[in-house]
């Protein structure tokens, strides 16, 4: 069985989160200070090494001004 970090769907929402980052003009530091987390956790996130939950997920959202149902499928 695939390890659900691999999926398909994981990778959809790797690509959203960036391309909402991207287009709100704002950088993985930027994103960091405002979840008061590194740098490096909004790269792992963005580069599909890290799994988030469903809460994290909503704050993202909150942070690009996107429903959640954004990021899904």
């Amino acid at each position: 069985m695939n390890k659900v970090i691999y999926t398909k769907d994981h990778k959809f929402l790797v690509k959203k989160l960036k391309s909402a980052r991207l287009e709100t003009g704002l950088s993985q530091k930027m994103v960091s200070e405002k979840l008061r987390k590194t740098q490096s956790y909004i790269s792992k996130i963005e580069s599909g090494q890290r799994r988030i939950d469903i809460i994290q997920l909503k704050e993202l959202a909150r942070v690009y001004k996107e429903d959640i149902n954004f990021f899904l499928k």
